[in-house]
């Protein structure tokens, strides 16, 4: 049998999926403690995890983005 290439996937037109961590959505919203991004994540009109891995959950990144421009301002209030 002569060896055939793998199988391969067209990926033209795809879009990639970025995620971000609890780490990267504290970067995001200017560095806030840990206490506070768990907060913030665990808000119910904050978008669902993709996925709870091992490491911990991870969050699409367009979903957290939109978030954020809708709240970000609400946020900033309730800090003060």
């Amino acid at each position: 049998m002569p060896n055939s290439p793998a199988p391969t996937v067209d990926h033209v037109g795809v879009k990639p999926i970025r995620l971000m961590g609890a780490h990267e959505i504290r970067i995001r919203l200017g560095g806030v403690s840990r206490q506070r991004a768990y907060q913030i994540t665990s808000r119910a009109d904050f978008p669902k995890p993709a996925a709870d891995l091992a490491q911990g959950k991870v969050w699409l990144t367009e979903d957290v983005e939109a978030w954020m421009k809708v709240h970000r301002r609400d946020l900033d209030e309730s800090e003060d």
